[in-house]
């Protein structure tokens, strides 16, 4: 009995080990013109590092092949030459993949595993729309030089047609995740969303991963997760933290004492140069609604007194400042999560944030409308 027993743990213990051996992926290529290419290099791609992960040599044939072990599916990247292919592997996936280096669109064929078909179909929706946008850099480019000069309605043209291809960019990402929900390949469509622009989609999209367990062994996933967690609390729709931070009159100025009126904080610096480009907007905008119930604090983050009073006067910004003059790490920036300026957010009646980020246009439409409702 105790013999058979034994015997029946033995078996069990090859079956496992045989199943371990077996559980690598396998990437077969073929390399059709590979020129001067002898090396073909495996890169993990899943966290914002990348890594070599291995290496194969090109035969006679142009063909290659990995065995890899990966303890849970990830994106990974073959370094061809000056090329990059993107694929998404798990263990026991048998890749098949093929490229033409004389191909000048760097098109690929992947079979064996259907995430890294999915990342394919996820790069062609990202290069349709890089080319619209070169394309839009060309025309720009063409009639600047008839013209002769840069224009403010040529530029505001094309800051439209700019906008409206990341739009239409941003919703195809948001369209290939909700029909591909359990492909791993659409966490990496959506993370290339602005997380600026689309914070609440990404919060909602993080909860959902959560919740369903998606991916969510991958670190790369579970990173973002996290990111999305800590962010939450400074979202749209979340009640605004309390701060107490000195004037440049050296008193002190709370978030409450801002209460009853819609009030933007706006984190800038004298140093920063596309802060001090938008302020000629923000000072549009004051003064046509601060009548209306809108206020501005400025929370600089300049550690120089005299610079930031001197930027006050020369951009006529004529609205409370405050700052604790110690750059990024001064206390209401860090309880606000701001790690690049011009940022700022937009905070009611009640002392809930009701926009984040928004500059130029997107500021103008938002208090218009915002506006035009409480009239």
């Amino acid at each position: 009995m105790k013999l058979t027993h034994f015997i029946c743990l033995l078996a069990l213990a090859c079956g496992f080990s045989a199943c371990v051996q077996n559980a690598d992926f396998t990437i077969s290529g073929e390399i059709k013109n590979p020129g001067d290419v002898k090396k073909i290099y495996l890169l993990e791609a899943g966290t914002t590092r990348v890594t070599i992960s291995d290496s194969a040599s090109l035969d006679e044939q142009g063909k290659f092949q990995f065995k890899h072990f990966t303890p849970y599916a990830n994106l990974y990247k073959l370094r061809i030459g000056g090329f990059f292919f993107d694929l998404i592997a798990a263990n026991g996936d048998k890749i098949e993949f093929s490229t033409d280096l004389k191909d000048e669109k760097h098109q690929y064929d992947v079979k064996g595993s259907e995430n890294s078909e999915k990342i394919q179909a996820f790069n062609q929706i990202s290069n349709h729309y890089g080319e619209i946008n070169t394309k839009l850099d060309e025309q720009y480019q063409a009639e600047v030089e008839a013209a002769g000069k840069e224009s403010e309605a040529l530029s505001k043209k094309y800051f439209g047609m700019y906008n409206k291809n990341i739009s239409d960019y941003s919703n195809a990402l948001i369209d290939f995740k909700n029909k591909n929900e359990t492909s791993l390949a659409s966490f990496y469509a959506m993370v290339s969303l602005d997380s600026m622009r689309y914070e609440k989609e990404l919060i909602a999209y993080s909860e959902q991963l959560k919740e369903k367990k998606y991916f969510t062994d991958n670190p790369g996933v579970q990173a973002f997760i996290g990111r999305m967690a800590a962010a939450k609390p400074l979202s749209i729709g979340q009640k605004a933290p309390e701060f107490i931070i000195n004037g440049l009159d050296n008193k002190p100025v709370k978030l409450s004492d801002y209460k009853g009126k819609y009030v933007m904080l706006d984190f800038w610096a004298s140093w920063c140069v596309p802060c001090r480009q938008e302020n000629p907007n923000v000072v549009k905008q004051y003064n046509l609604y601060k009548d209306k119930g809108f206020d501005i604090l400025g929370i600089s983050l300049d550690e120089d007194r005299d610079l930031w009073k001197k930027a006050i006067d020369a951009d006529k910004l004529t609205w409370k400042h405050a700052s604790e003059l110690k750059s990024f790490e001064g206390s209401t920036p860090t309880l606000y999560r701001v790690y690049a300026i011009p940022s700022n957010f937009i905070i009611d009646p009640q002392g809930i944030i009701v926009a984040k980020n928004i500059t130029g246009s997107d500021l103008e439409e938002f208090l218009k409308r915002t506006f035009s409702k409480a009239q």
